[in-house]
């Protein structure tokens, strides 16, 4: 048995000339954000695994964007829902706690690797249907962690212009100051992501300790002005007239709280960062699930905590005319009872935390775009090899963010129906996929849970989309973007040697290595019928068109398709004797072409001579075998061999030889 687990290199032997400074700090860290250790590329060196962090500080990172909404989620509850804003609360909480949460620790555990759902969904469907509909959740997926990008950002611009002290030097400098807050958010991560978690704890910190003083000063003096909760109760049964109707207006303006559910997919997309046990493996990473779970139950406990009570103190304490636009509490609910009630140099204290955390919210989208790309995107040929690499894709993602911004004018209104959207999206798909999962598990209990909570989201998510189309609307150009630039990327790199690995079995390898001692000819060959006369007359036919002795003797290689959308696999080589005679190697891979230039590169490197071998012209006009080769793997494979073999292997003095007749 013969195994490498790359094709030996197919240069020329002059050794590169080292990387530039600049580019080796650019690529440094190949794997940093992706799975640990492992070749990165098919030209990639094998990277370190990567050493994790305690769950609770990558908690930290993913809350950043949860807790974070604590700044306008009060005030979105009171404008939606009024006074009944703490029981549409109590509603989301219970739908954090009861469906979000359930959906996602299962998600943790069926895919601990950081793909989330989305890979969960790629395994039911295959070929170009399967890519296609893993980029559309890829175009939502940008859609939720861009937006909250530009989104967090342009919030915390806004409290910082509508800062009393500031705004008459800030007033019309917004757009500048959230370019400048999303440029500072890509250089922390290219300063590295161990920085990016230790300021995120530093935060969340901070800014969980303040409000933890805002909610109990609020608390006090709901408890101690006791007429507050008894007008509070009064007016709501005026309006509402009793609990059941109370529930069902709650139910119908859910929707518009849904941001309050963000931060779930984050925390999944985060766990290779997860520290775990010793004794992990790759294929079980028990402890890395246990502490994954263990980070979004304690997130969610937390955040419910915070959104019951500061729904119910801004909702009493805080008169309803200051939510509107205009009004002092309008976005700032919290920052409103902090100045009120703590002073105006605890107020300032809390802005600044407010505002740090709000810019800072974009780092766990960051983190999960970093998580995410790199792992499809690649691996189908639909981005270049570098896009694994952390640095060029955080300013990739920072050019786009700052194109979203200048778009929409770092409006933060204009965002929310993008950003719900995309949010809702993905927990729908979470939910969907666990319950698949648990259905194939024969767990009918799950099934049904899960069947029930994806009903809920599909629900939020329909409801959403009518009121906001907008959201719908940027997600498509999202995914319109991403299916274009993945389907140019994948056309651009279509003639590179994409098979990771080449593996002969006993009889195929016997077969080379008697070939090496004269000269080596092989013959493509397309299996049909696979009788004698199949290959004796396959034979006759090269020897009469290519003029070749009738004394040299060939080997057969057949090639079967199997998904042609893949883009790197390994290739397995199974020698074959057909009625007493020929020799025929079997092939199984996505495209004939890379399979056959893999194989030819393959053997010349193992016997040191250089192969040949011989195809017959293709019928059919050549844009059409393009289209064909390019979707299905086949087409005109002479000169794609040929093409892919050049591109390989730069020297023709080393080249394997193409002949077609």
């Amino acid at each position: 048995m013969a195994t490498t687990e790359h094709p030996p290199p197919s240069r020329s032997r002059t050794e590169p000339a080292p990387p530039s400074r600049l580019r080796a700090w650019m690529l440094q860290g190949l794997s940093d954000m992706g799975k640990g250790g492992g070749h990165t590329g098919p030209h990639a060196e094998p990277e370190p695994p990567h050493k994790g962090q305690p769950w609770w500080r990558v908690m930290c990172l993913t809350g950043v964007d949860y807790f974070s909404t604590l700044g306008y989620q009060p005030g979105i509850a009171a404008l939606a829902a009024g006074l009944l804003s703490p029981v549409a609360t109590i509603v989301l909480v219970i739908v954090t706690l009861a469906g979000a949460l359930p959906v996602y620790r299962r998600v943790a555990e069926e895919s601990p690797h950081g793909e989330g759902s989305i890979a969960m969904l790629e395994r039911l469907l295959s070929f170009w249907q399967g890519k296609l509909f893993v980029l559309t959740l890829l175009g939502f997926a940008a859609t939720d962690f861009l937006i909250t990008i530009t989104l967090s950002a342009a919030d915390a611009s806004t409290h910082l212009v509508e800062n009393p002290h500031l705004t008459g030097v800030l007033h019309d400098k917004q757009l500048l100051i959230t370019l400048v807050l999303v440029a500072l958010l890509g250089a922390v991560f290219l300063k590295g992501f161990l920085e990016a978690i230790g300021v995120a704890v530093a935060l969340v910190g901070a800014y969980l300790a303040l409000n933890v003083v805002v909610v109990a000063v609020g608390l006090y003096h709901v408890v101690t002005a006791g007429h507050v909760v008894t007008d509070w109760a009064g007016a709501l049964t005026t309006q509402h007239g009793n609990v059941f109707v109370m529930i069902g207006v709650a139910l119908l303006v859910f929707p518009k709280l849904a941001l309050g559910l963000s931060g779930f997919e984050t925390g999944v997309a985060v766990m290779p960062h997860v520290e775990g046990d010793p004794d992990d493996t790759e294929e079980r990473p028990t402890g890395r699930i246990r502490d994954t779970k263990k980070l979004l139950t304690t997130a969610a406990l937390i955040m419910s905590g915070f959104l019951i009570t500061t729904s119910f103190i801004t909702t009493l304490l805080i008169p309803e005319k200051e939510f509107e636009a205009g009004g002092q509490a309008n976005g700032r609910a919290l920052a409103y009872l902090a100045h009120d009630y703590l002073g105006n140099t605890f107020g300032t204290v809390y802005d600044v935390s407010t505002i740090a955390i709000l810019w800072f919210a974009g780092a766990s989208a960051m983190a999960g775009l970093l998580n995410l790309m790199p792992r499809y995107l690649p691996r189908y040929g639909m981005a270049p090899h570098w896009a694994r690499a952390v640095r060029p894709m955080v300013i990739v993602f920072t050019l786009i963010a700052f194109l979203v911004t200048w778009i929409f004018d770092a409006d933060v209104n204009a965002q929310g129906g993008a950003y719900a959207t995309g949010v809702l999206v993905l927990i729908s798909s979470a939910a969907i996929a666990v319950t698949i999962a648990a259905r194939k598990a024969r767990q009918r209990n799950w099934t049904i849970a899960f069947a029930v909570i994806s009903a809920v989201f599909l629900y939020t998510t329909v409801a959403n989309v009518i009121e906001r189309p907008d959201g719908v609307k940027i997600g498509a150009c999202f995914i319109a973007g991403i299916i274009l630039v993945s389907l140019l990327s994948r056309l651009a790199r279509s003639f590179e040697l994409r098979v990771t690995s080449v593996t002969l079995d006993p009889l195929a390898e016997r077969f080379v290595r008697d070939m090496a001692s004269r000269r080596m000819r092989f013959i493509a060959n397309e299996p049909d019928r696979r009788d004698i006369a199949e290959y004796r007359d396959k034979i006759e036919q090269i020897r009469h068109d290519n003029d070749v002795p009738g004394q040299e003797d060939f080997v057969f290689v057949e090639v079967t398709v199997t998904d042609p959308s893949e883009f790197e696999a390994g290739l397995t080589v199974r020698g074959e004797v057909l009625h007493g005679r020929y020799r025929v190697l079997t092939l199984e891979s996505a495209s004939v072409p890379n399979a056959l230039a893999a194989l030819l590169l393959y053997v010349r490197d193992l016997t040191g001579r250089t192969p040949h071998i011989y195809f017959e012209w293709t019928e059919g006009g050549p844009f059409a075998n393009l289209l064909r080769f390019f979707l299905f793997g086949q087409g005109e494979v002479a000169p794609v061999t040929r093409e892919v073999l050049r591109e390989a292997e730069p020297d023709r003095k080393r080249r394997p030889k193409v002949h077609v007749g």
